[in-house]
């Protein structure tokens, strides 16, 4: 196979391409991150560009493509063409977008961070009120991430149902934390081979029905069902990584012009389970027009942003999922509560921000008032502090902040209070020129002797029918 010549940065070409990629951004709000994803795919190419990378031909002339095509008029909109035309025009984000979208971020906090470990034991907890009924215990995931909190609790329930067949769906709209979830699933499936595992890219309003709502989307939906041959883990991973082709070409994603969310650019639905154990999970497995969403436990953990409207939060992602329960099922949120340390770090660079306006209170009432008289068949539960609230940290070696706080720690801390507290990249570029930051961050992460945040949660559940 031919190789395509290839174009270094240091050349005139590849420092013009970056430059006019810059300004493209720069005039439509769109996260760099986000630029490379929908011209190849690959949400690092501009990083990996600015820091020396090479790129093909092939990949230059995708770039000019799509700069030439879409290139911003006036009003900084910028019309993405969805694959087979199913889904809805996809402008810029508006400003504030970036910094959601920024892997490198996200990455760090989870890495140096226990919150998905500490979700994980919090959600478990509920693991011994739940009395599924057959065929399967059903268990529903909003926003799985990297998959660390889904396979966690998929553990807690091998250890609690460990003969019980088990349907799992998992929404995830990233087509990085999707890979990065399925490769965590190979040991599931190994270790409880009565499972049925779903994943999907569509809304909180879809997912827990695998139905689009809108014809169009439904027309355009691809649905991809694999069996996994053999009884290995290895075999299930390797099997599995053979999907990152599919993945890649399917799990697009761009954002909305209304809210600044990402979008599916086609909805898509792929569902595994092992072949050897096919006669037993066929009658919970899935298929269009037959779809049951009768969860025993949704987990909805951070599934929105921090700063968006509490109508919002409960309309567009709570109530669609409450309403997803069976009877018996219960749903745990979880969200970020704040009054932490890493709060006083925002609060030194920033002080009055507050991005944690709704607890977990307002969320409760307002899902309600969106159940109207449905709302009588439902328990609300927001527990006392105590209960509700619980800490996870920053993972720090003992003399890390006994003696001289060295530059990497300080910035794996401003990076997760930064995280949490959901600021913007147009707000940190004015701060971190004056090293500030890092001053506010040294005296908070000495003051407590390390660093930690607050997350909430609530459970909402859905009464039992009358015997």
């Amino acid at each position: 196979m031919r190789m395509e010549e290839q174009v270094g940065r240091g050349t005139a070409t590849a420092e013009q391409i970056l430059g006019e990629i810059r300004d493209y951004c720069r005039a439509t709000r769109t996260a760099e991150s986000t630029f490379g994803r929908l011209v190849v795919n690959d949400g690092k190419l501009v990083s990996r560009l600015r820091d020396g990378a090479r790129i093909t031909t092939g990949t230059l002339d995708k770039v000019r493509a799509y700069l030439s095509e879409h290139r911003p008029e006036p009003s900084a909109t910028v019309a993405v063409k969805a694959a087979n035309g199913v889904a809805p025009v996809v402008e810029a984000a508006p400003p504030g977008f970036r910094f959601f979208d920024n892997r490198q971020k996200y990455l760090l906090f989870v890495s140096t961070c226990s919150e998905k470990t500490e979700v994980a034991n919090r959600i478990s907890l509920e693991i011994s009120n739940l009395q599924p009924a057959p065929p399967a215990l059903r268990l529903f995931d909003a926003g799985s991430g990297d998959g660390t909190v889904l396979s966690r609790v998929m553990r807690a329930l091998h250890a609690r149902f460990p003969a019980m067949p088990l349907y799992v769906v998992a929404k995830e709209i990233s087509y990085e934390d999707v890979r990065m979830m399925l490769e965590k699933m190979a040991d599931r499936l190994f270790e409880h081979p009565a499972t049925v595992l779903v994943v999907t890219n569509l809304y909180y309003g879809e997912a827990p029905w695998l139905t689009p709502r809108s014809a169009t989307a439904a027309q355009g939906l691809l649905w991809k069902d694999v069996a996994l041959s053999g009884n290995t883990a290895h075999g299930f991973a390797e099997q599995i990584g053979e999907l990152e082709p599919f993945l890649a070409e399917n799990w697009r994603a761009g954002i909305s012009q209304k809210t600044g969310n990402p979008v599916y650019m086609r909805p898509v639905i792929l569902t595994l389970r092992r072949e050897d154990h096919s006669f037993l999970l066929d009658p919970i497995m899935p298929r269009p027009g037959r779809v049951m969403a009768d969860y025993d436990l949704v987990i909805a953990s951070q599934p929105y942003r921090a700063r968006a409207s509490v109508a919002f939060k409960a309309s567009k992602v709570v109530t669609p999922l409450v309403r997803s329960l069976r009877p018996g099922g219960r749903l745990i949120g979880i969200h970020s509560h704040g009054r932490d340390p890493g709060m006083e770090i925002i609060d030194q660079i920033w002080p009055g921000d507050d991005p944690f306006g709704t607890d977990r209170y307002a969320i409760l009432r307002q899902v309600k008032h969106e159940l109207g008289s449905a709302a009588r068949h439902y328990n609300f539960n927001a527990s006392s502090d105590a209960r509700a609230i619980f800490r996870y940290r920053m993972h720090t070696l003992p003399d890390e902040v006994s003696g001289p706080i060295g530059t990497s720690t300080l910035f794996a801390a401003w990076n997760a209070a930064i995280y949490v507290a959901q600021i913007e990249d147009d707000r940190l570029s004015e701060v971190v020129r004056d090293g500030r930051y890092l001053e506010a961050t040294d005296r908070v992460v000495r003051k407590h002797g390390g660093l930690w945040f607050n997350d909430e949660t609530y459970v909402i559940s859905r009464r039992r029918a009358p015997a």
